[in-house]
Parts: C-alpha cells; structure tokens; sequence
C-alpha cells in the first residue's frame, strides 16, 4: 500500500478532444489490459512516427544508413533530457538485459569473480550474472531480502554479502516479481567506498519515477522506456558513468568500434532502429497530452484503488487475503496475495497469466516470489476503475476455483 489510502476511484483521464485515453493507443478493446508494466503499450502518434520512419529507411536505405549516427544521437539528447542526465552519458540499446549483457561483457575480473544479486532480481539478468561468474571462475552470491524489509534492512542483506571477493554487484532499482524498491542509493555509496562496481537495473524506472537516477552512484544503469514510457518495443537506455565506461561496447560490433562511449553505440550495421527515433514522440505524447507527473500521479492513484477492490474480493473469497507487507513500495505498482495454491512457482505464474488471457480475456501480470503467488497491478493512463471492478467482479471468483482445484489435485494421493 502507497503512505496515502485511495478510498475513491480517480477520474478517468480523457485525451484533447474528450475521448477517452485508451483511444490514443490500438489496445485490443475485447481484452482488459491490466499489465502494462511487462511489455508496455504504444501509442498510436508513436506507432505512426515509427512506420514513417521505416518507409523513409526502405524508400533509400542507402541513404538512411549513413546518416543514422547522428539522428540517433540527437534522440538521445531527447532522451537523456526525459531522464535528467547528461547526453553522453547515455547509449541507446534493445532492453534493459541487452544493457546489462553490454555491461558482462566489458568488464574483467579484479578480485575474486563473485557477483552479488538479490532474490528479487529479475531472472534473465540474474542468469547473465550467473554466466560471468561462470567465466571469472566465481560464483553468485545472493542477498536475501524479505518482501517486507525497509530501506535499512534491505540495504543490511546486500551489504552482509559484500567481500574482497566482489567484483560486481547487480540490484533491481524496482523489482519485476515484487513491485519493490531496492535502496540503490545507499547501495552504490557502499559500493563506491568498497571500489566495487555496481549495475543497477532500472528496467521499470523510466517514466515511473521522474528522475530514477537521482542520488544513483552506481557505475552502471540501464532502463526500459518501452514499458512506462511508451516507446516502442525494444527502445533502452544504458547510463555508463566513471573510467569504467570506455570498456563497454555494443553486443554488435560495427564500424563505430573505435568511437567513443557512448557514440559507438549508434552504428550498428544494418539494425532497425526507428523504434529509439521514434521514443521521443512517445514520451512527448504523454507529457503533451497529460503532463508526466499528473500520469504518474493518476497511475498511482488507479494502482492504489485496485489494490483495495481486488483485495477486498480476494479476501471475501478466502477470508485470508490482506495488504501485501511490501517494504519499499513503488508509485504505480501493488501486489495482490493470490489464493493458496495458485502461482507458487515462476512457471506456474506464467501458466496463470496465459490461462487468464486465453480462458478471461485479461491481461494480467501473476509473479512468485518465496513459494507464494501474486497479482502484480501496473496502471497506465489508458487503464481505468472499471477495468479492475471487472476483474474483482468476474476474474476474483474464477481464481477462487482454480485455486480450490489446485489445490485438491495437489492433495490427492
């Protein structure tokens, strides 16, 4: 739960001319879409800025090609401005575990070769991690940090991990499975006065928080702005700061090898990258038509009211379902505590999510985490109260059942 209770539903926002938000987007309208924050959703001004940009590059590739470097660092001008850094610290890449591969790949090991990560990390970085150790010779460490730790206690179970042995530590600066902030901040000062590198994975951040790199001293970030944003799909950004950056480079090498960071990025052969030309128009699209932070604020008040309605029905189904103790909560974000029986591993979750889309006709996010299922809500401008009354209502009781099933079928012989 947010420091502050929503008892009321928030007003629907509405675009310019009074049509409803979800109309600037091509969102299947037979479908609830209650899960932007895993692979986002584009809006249609940006939807149409990208097939124009892709007509141009096929009208004359030949020309396309070689002016790509310097149109693509303007755009991270445009984007650097959105994140509130400075340009030539930013490299545009496809998603934020690219970003976190182009990070493995340039560093050498100093120390020991042990990586520390948390057991919220999101898996296919922490798989990255796993191969690098492998590679130094190394192992992972990992921090146990329960649901409910506040920003000491956090802080407490990643520092208790910390050895000469660490070369690199890798923390979510918000949590994919559990809706949670990490304490990166005091983290990457720990880091800095330890000498150990750190990676802080924002892939959730951009468009979230208004400057997700405030306070951050971490060497390394990287962050989607495919999800909260709107980009595109496969529109990230990698912020590299300190001498360490001049080891990183793209996962494609092309002819900007002996560039510098991070313009090196910006050649990459013949790579479709209308999806970063056309990100500012996304992220302008949203600031012209709502302002972010009255997006962020309604995003935060819609999460908030799901939240109680969909826990309010869960806990009339079961009679056990209570606000998810989560230490460091995120704006737009909650956890739900799904039913006993229901989404106790990741592959069950992901099971669940397909079986709710296919069998409800939701979108819907389900993680795990400790052995316990969970409703994950994201709210976007697009989304309203009625979209989460709908699954209180219809999906809650259905959830029930299946759980009631699960669980028989566990416990027969």
């Amino acid at each position: 739960m947010s420091e502050t209770e929503v008892t009321t539903a928030p007003s629907p926002l509405l675009l310019a001319d009074g049509r409803p938000a979800a109309r600037g987007w091509s969102l299947d309208p037979a479908l609830r879409h209650l899960n932007h924050g895993s692979f986002g959703a584009v809006p249609l001004v940006a939807q149409e800025s990208q097939n124009q940009l892709r007509a141009e590059m096929e009208r004359s590739p030949v020309v396309w090609f070689p002016a790509l470097p310097p149109r693509l660092a303007a755009t991270r001008v445009d984007l650097a401005a959105f994140l509130r850094v400075a340009p030539d610290d930013v490299a545009l890449v496809p998603n934020a575990s690219a970003g976190a591969s182009v990070v493995y790949s340039g560093l050498t090991r100093s120390r020991g070769g042990e990586i520390v990560v948390t057991d919220h990390g999101y898996g296919a970085v922490t798989m990255g991690a796993e191969r690098l150790a492998r590679r130094w010779g190394g192992r992972v460490r990992t921090a146990r940090v329960p649901l409910d730790a506040d920003e000491r206690q956090a802080y407490e179970a990643v520092a208790a991990e910390l050895s000469e042995a660490t070369d690199l530590i890798v923390v979510d600066q918000i949590t994919s499975a559990t809706a949670r902030r990490m304490p990166v901040e005091r983290i990457g000062a720990e880091a800095r006065r330890r000498g150990i590198p750190l990676l802080v994975d924002g892939a959730h951040a951009p468009g979230l928080i208004a400057a997700p790199l405030a306070g951050v001293t971490g060497d390394f970030w990287v962050g989607n702005l495919h999800k909260w944003g709107c980009a595109p799909r496969g529109t990230a950004t990698l912020v590299a700061r300190g001498p360490l950056r001049e080891q990183l480079y793209p996962l494609i090498d092309s002819w900007g090898a002996a560039d510098p960071y991070p313009d090196r990025f910006d050649q990459q052969g013949t790579v479709d990258a209308t999806a970063y030309l056309a990100a500012p128009t996304a992220l302008h699209f949203i600031e012209r038509t709502w302002g972010w932070e009255t997006a962020r604020r309604y995003m935060d008040d819609l999460a908030g009211y799901a939240e109680q309605v969909i826990g309010a029905a869960f806990a009339e189904l079961t009679g056990a379902n209570g606000p998810v103790g989560v230490g460091m909560p995120v704006p737009g974000m909650r956890l739900v505590r799904l039913p006993s029986g229901l989404g106790t591993s990741r592959v069950e979750a992901d099971a669940l999510r397909d079986r709710v889309a296919e069998e409800l006709g939701v979108e819907a996010a389900f993680t795990s985490f400790g052995g316990v299922g969970y409703l994950r809500l994201s709210a976007h401008v697009y989304n309203t109260a009625a979209d989460y009354e709908y699954f209180a209502e219809t999906c809650v009781p259905v959830l029930g059942e299946w759980a009631r099933t699960a669980r028989e079928q566990h416990s027969a012989p």
